[in-house]
């Protein structure tokens, strides 16, 4: 009689980034036979991938790494926050394992060692779909082009947990980009640490798909990946002057015109503090020059209030340059102390009141912003795909809009639709985050 097979419980924390490393963990699993299994109750062994970016993302770490003992009792702990062990076997002991980012092979290991397989891997039967064990829908993923980091912003610690930039190889992302579209992925969305810096450790080294060079570097990239008819978005890029190569891929429609582009302040004293890239740039000039080469620009970013340092008049500043930048979509958080960043050793800490009160402000300027341009689209037809169906109707993005950060489009009423649809939507209309449309016949 032959053995079941073991069953491994998965939390994955954190970024999307961090998303890719878990699927490529399950991936391995289940190809060594595993089931993977989404309860507490079913599972031999449950895996944590953790966040440690923030002191926010670290307490939820935490709690999920003691519920997650608390109801199975076997855990072992990767990602981010791995690599301070000593805070989680100090809070919790029980742990099998703990094992850092990117850390494959030790994170199989520790499941092989704790549960191990009874039951011989049969290739015929423990099948594993040539995209691999994707934790998104079927009609988008994630597509994760390098690791690392080699920047070195004072508030960020991502270098020191996930090391220096390492481009992965152009051929190699385009074959799993192809594996993707041919399993039915409709959206690829490009990510990285910084996605600008593609192939600046490999210099820019000349890769080969399908027997055809490509060079590895963000233009040559885009332009293969256009190739597929997917929508592709890119995330995490740097406004690095060498962008505004890519902009008119989207203004021809070969790529979405969308940018995630993390400007994090706008004042060159609290620029320079962070000490991040391309901080002397002068970002609204070339904002302005993108929208007129591409109209429909979408432009996304996030920001940093009550940074060490920061004063009124800083503070007026970014307020000032955000009514002018008239960005599309917009995250903001008051600053916060990482262990280990270089930022807490600065001068002049905000007092919280003061970081909330700005923060406040910020999203109260950005929600005019964002309502405005949002109402500007009441009575366009946009393309709209659909993520979700229930019983009050479809709730699908357009163009302009990433899973789960941006805005949603509502269809109400359209049941029939399935996850994965694209039609045509008239706008009608629209608050400050989302849109409401109803389907157009060509």
């Amino acid at each position: 009689m032959n053995e079941p097979s073991k069953k491994v419980g998965f939390i994955s924390l954190g970024c999307p980034k961090a998303l890719v490393d878990s699927e490529r963990i399950l991936t391995q699993l289940k190809t060594d036979g595993y089931d993977i299994v989404p309860t507490y109750n079913d599972a031999d062994v449950v895996v944590v991938n953790t966040c440690g970016f923030i002191d926010a993302a670290k307490r939820e770490s935490l709690e999920a790494i003691g519920e997650a003992l608390r109801e199975n009792g076997k855990v072992i702990v990767t990602g981010c926050m791995g690599g301070e062990a000593e805070q989680i076997t100090g809070m919790h002991p029980q742990v099998l394992a703990v094992t850092g980012p990117q850390a494959y092979e030790e994170v199989v290991g520790a499941v092989h060692r704790y549960v191990p397989q009874s039951k011989p891997h049969d290739p015929f039967t423990d099948l594993v779909p040539a995209q691999g064990v994707k934790l998104t829908p079927r009609h988008y993923a994630y597509l994760k082009i390098s690791e690392g980091c080699n920047h070195r912003c004072t508030f960020c610690i991502i270098p020191s947990l996930r090391g220096d930039l390492v481009s992965r190889p152009i051929g190699d992302v385009m074959e799993e980009a192809e594996r993707l579209v041919q399993a039915g992925v409709q959206e690829l969305l490009v990510i990285s640490q910084d996605t600008s810096a593609y192939g600046v450790d490999l210099r820019y080294r000349t890769g080969f798909w399908q027997g055809r060079p490509l060079k590895t570097r963000l233009l040559e990239l885009c332009e293969a990946l256009a190739g597929f008819g997917v929508w592709v978005r890119l995330h995490y890029v740097y406004p690095y002057p060498h962008v505004d190569d890519i902009i008119p891929l989207m203004a021809d429609g070969k790529i979405l015109p969308y940018l995630d582009i993390p400007f994090q302040h706008a004042s060159h004293p609290i620029l320079r503090a962070m000490r991040r890239p391309a901080h002397a740039e002068n970002t609204l000039e070339r904002i302005q020059r993108w929208r007129s080469q591409c109209p429909d620009l979408t432009l996304r970013s996030t920001f940093i209030v009550g940074f060490p340092g920061e004063t009124e008049a800083d503070f007026e500043i970014l307020l000032d340059w955000l009514r002018q930048a008239q960005l599309d979509r917009v995250g903001c958080f008051a600053y916060s102390p990482v262990a280990g960043a270089r930022a807490n050793d600065l001068e002049g800490a905000v007092p919280e009141a003061v970081k909330q009160e700005r923060l406040e402000r910020f999203m109260a300027v950005q929600s005019e912003i964002s309502a405005q341009r949002l109402r500007a689209k009441i009575g366009r037809t946009l393309e709209v795909v659909v993520d979700e169906v229930d019983a009050e109707g479809a709730i699908g993005r357009t163009a302009a809009d990433a899973p789960e950060i941006d805005g949603l489009v509502f269809l109400n009423g359209e049941t029939e639709l399935m996850p994965g649809d694209m039609l045509k939507a008239r706008v009608f209309q629209a608050d400050e985050h989302d849109l409401w449309a109803e389907p157009v016949t060509e």
